[in-house]
């Protein structure tokens, strides 16, 4: 994180063959999610109804609320806290990855996103679709009442709110742009020879900062964007996915550290850890398919009109993040996990808050899902794209 002498780490890290091949393992769950959906439904609908309701609206999924936890303490008992009092040393790294990640990507999201969904694939997507999301925590509204972009109406018995489909596919990407740096993104600054120590802290500082932004800037673009704001479900999902798994990695890491020492948490405890995140994604996402496997099949090309924003964003936030580097003379270990942190998103983040906001089945949470799909590839792309111009920048001596 400084701008001292470092010596990278000889041990050999990188992605495992399940890591590698996360893209693959994502399409296999979303097949047996709409394979489960199609000759199981009545399995798929009861799972989804095992929810805690408030105001006889479906509020937490029990399922998903479990998967989801262990999708997010495995990430947080990762991160050494202490490292974070470093970071003032190297504030120009620093600043800008929270500046792209905080002041910019959510903003260019919500542009991609309306531009393509809203304007330019209106008409595959279609003007007329509608998709029904859950009702707003503490709110009393009556059938036929209107809420932003939405409409209220019963469904099998239940108020729901009826909203433009491309909106919902919208909320489902905005959740998407402020939800920066997943644990991927140590991966993929270690694939891009970065430095190991700034993409840690930013993990750990994006961790913290996430419980303050994330629920402001995502209540205000939704806002924006004429979707239902259900600010008590925000704050809740923040604390349920973000605060909860924080607090329990930061007190299991220090418990276990104590009793069994630094060296046996890293080498057994993380080794063993690693896979649960994604084993409890894939979980997820057999069931988030197995509601929305109809629509896919019914439209195959919903999966590219969300892509593809998807793909733009996450490609001009990277060059943005790359090209300030260039400019504010960050060194190469320095500037590309700055713009590796910014293009990832925090996908497990944004897929609990979706579901928690609209419902599993609703195409928000479809979205959010597609990010999950692209991620891994281009992020790839991207790593190599760091390695071909790293003489673009001056690197850091190493000893």
């Amino acid at each position: 994180m400084t701008t001292e002498t470092i010596t990278r780490p000889t041990t050999k890290k990188g992605m495992s063959l399940f890591e590698r091949y996360l893209s693959v393992w994502v399409v296999l769950c979303i097949a047996a999610g709409i394979s489960l959906g199609k000759y199981a439904p009545g399995l798929a609908r009861s799972l989804d109804e095992m929810s805690i309701f408030v105001n006889d609206v479906p509020v937490v999924s029990i399922p998903i609320a479990l998967c989801l936890f262990f999708m997010m303490y495995p990430i947080m008992v990762k991160i050494d806290f202490s490292e974070v009092l470093k970071a003032g040393r190297a504030m120009r790294p620093v600043g800008l990855t929270l500046f792209v990640n905080w002041a910019i990507k959510p903003f260019t999201m919500y542009a991609i996103a309306s531009f393509f969904l809203g304007t330019f694939f209106i008409e595959f997507i279609g003007v007329e679709a509608v998709d029904y999301v859950k009702m707003p925590l503490a709110t009393d509204l009556q059938v036929g009442d209107t809420y932003g972009s939405g409409k209220v109406v019963l469904v099998n018995g239940i108020k729901m709110l009826e909203v433009p489909l491309w909106r919902s596919y919208l909320a489902g990407c905005i959740l998407l742009g402020i939800a920066p740096c997943t644990a991927m993104v140590l991966v993929w600054g270690y694939l891009s020879k970065g430095n190991d120590g700034h993409t840690l802290v930013m993990v750990a500082i994006n961790s913290l900062t996430m419980l303050v932004l994330y629920g402001a800037l995502g209540g205000y673009l939704l806002g924006v964007g004429q979707l239902p704001v259900p600010w008590q479900a925000l704050l809740l999902s923040i604390g349920a996915y973000v605060a909860l798994p924080l607090v329990a990695g930061y007190i299991s890491r220090k418990w276990i550290i104590a009793l069994k020492g630094e060296t046996w948490f890293k080498q057994k405890f993380l080794h063993y850890l690693t896979p649960v995140t994604i084993v409890a994604l894939l979980v997820t996402l057999i069931l988030l398919f197995s509601l929305k496997g109809e629509t896919i099949v019914q439209q195959p090309l919903t999966i590219l009109w969300i892509a593809v924003p998807l793909f733009v964003q996450t490609v001009v936030v990277f060059g943005i993040g790359y090209g300030l580097s260039k400019i504010f003379k960050l060194t190469y270990e320095d500037a590309a996990p700055t713009a590796m942190i910014g293009a990832s998103n925090h996908f497990e983040v944004a897929i609990a808050t979706a579901a928690m906001l609209y419902g599993l089945s609703s195409g928000a949470a479809l979205a959010t899902v597609v990010g999950v799909l692209i991620e891994v590839p281009l992020m790839l792309m991207l790593v190599r794209f760091c390695l071909t111009t790293q003489n673009w920048f001056q690197h850091r001596p190493v000893s």
